[in-house]
């Protein structure tokens, strides 16, 4: 068996440099996509439900609801649209010019008055799940502080339990995003570049003068990963940045850590790519299948939107075989958490055993395409 020669990998590294040099569009997806995406979805992905508009019909029109609706519009989470009857108020959550409406019936104060139960009648629009449990949330905070405005009212226990958030005290919904963010945009752009590499070199017939070299197959895959790398270690680079200074992100953690683990991400994403390239040999279904197999599990199954524990269980492990899943974690950690690396050792080990199953697999896949 041949002897891995360094040289010649760099000889295939420099080859790929004056490539990407030459390729515009290579390198502003590698340095300009990555940060116009954190900017773009860090700014627009918004967990927190703000400016909710809130249809009223208020039938009492005294003191007490006066108190409550102030209530409402003083939380800064409703926006208040007095409408003069129950239908209409209903009629504005059917024709979605309000994702809420608020029903104070007749007697509301009498009621009060009178040590009567009083109620109000709250309607949501059940169609749009993802805002009916942030407003039932909010309706229990602005229930108590009304009770209190109005007379009162509430009951008072006889203890009291204080929430304290740790890690993320203002339930900044971008400081969970953000870190989210960079593993999303670096696992697509990281796969995509690879994943046309060989392909591309098939379709040029370019592959044909390396196969007349003594190159082998390993020194050509390192030579190929070396220069997206180092793209996408730059890329890390400016979306740290601006998540620290753009957006106020803060990093708690160890540099150190998030570097390696980061760098474990970027090697098993660019080997999957090239993976990818070596078995299809075809740019066009390389990028299909390198969308399917990178983008969506990226988004869906790493913990970035939905968190993998509420998930059914033949996913929960399904995920475990996906480097995102893991450098979520990473990144999450490092940036809020500051977890140790002996802590982190289930996802660097999971990276790890990623990076070098398909390594070993592009390999030896690539030999046999080779040396037939």
């Amino acid at each position: 068996m041949k002897s891995f020669v360094f040289r010649r990998a760099v000889a295939v590294a420099r080859k790929e440099i004056f490539h990407v040099l030459r390729d515009p569009f290579t390198l502003g997806a590698a340095l300009g996509l990555p940060i116009f995406m954190v900017v773009i979805f860090g700014i627009a992905i918004e967990f927190n439900v703000k400016d909710i508009n809130l249809a009223v019909s208020d039938a009492d029109q005294t003191q007490s609801s006066r108190r409550l609706l102030d209530t409402f519009a003083s939380s800064h989470y409703f926006i208040i649209h007095p409408v003069s009857s129950p239908t209409q108020a209903i009629d504005s959550l059917t024709s979605e010019q309000a994702r809420a409406t608020l029903i104070i019936p007749l007697n509301f104060e009498k009621d009060l008055l009178a040590g009567r139960q009083a109620s109000a009648q709250i309607l949501l629009d059940g169609s749009d799940s993802s805002t009916v449990a942030p407003i039932l949330g909010y309706l229990g905070s602005i229930q108590n502080i009304a009770s209190e405005r109005i007379g009162n009212l509430t009951y008072k226990a006889p203890y009291e339990i204080m929430p304290r958030y740790l890690f993320n005290p203002e339930l900044n919904s971008r400081w969970f995003v953000i870190p989210g963010l960079n593993v999303m945009v670096m696992g697509i752009l990281s796969i995509l570049l690879t994943a046309l590499t060989i392909a591309r070199e098939y379709e040029n017939g370019s592959m044909e003068l390396l196969l007349s070299t003594p190159i082998q197959p390993l020194e050509i895959i390192i030579g190929k990963l070396a220069p997206y790398g180092l793209l996408g270690v730059i890329s890390v680079t400016f979306i740290y940045l601006i998540a620290r200074f753009a957006f106020g992100v803060p990093f708690v953690g160890n540099h150190a850590v998030f570097a390696f683990g980061a760098l474990l991400f970027l090697t098993a994403y660019l080997a999957q790519g090239l993976l990818i390239s070596v078995v299809t040999r075809n740019q066009q279904v390389a990028l299909q299948l390198s969308m399917m197999s990178g983008m969506l599990p990226t988004q869906l199954l790493s913990g970035f939107i939905f968190p993998i524990e509420s998930m059914p269980k033949f996913l929960q492990y399904f995920t475990m075989i996906l480097p995102a899943r893991w450098f979520m974690e990473i990144s999450r950690d490092s940036f809020l958490e500051g977890t140790s690396l002996i802590q982190l050792w289930a996802p660097f080990l999971g990276l790890t055993l990623f990076c070098l199953f398909v390594i070993f697999l592009g390999k030896r896949k690539f030999k046999r395409d080779l040396e037939p």
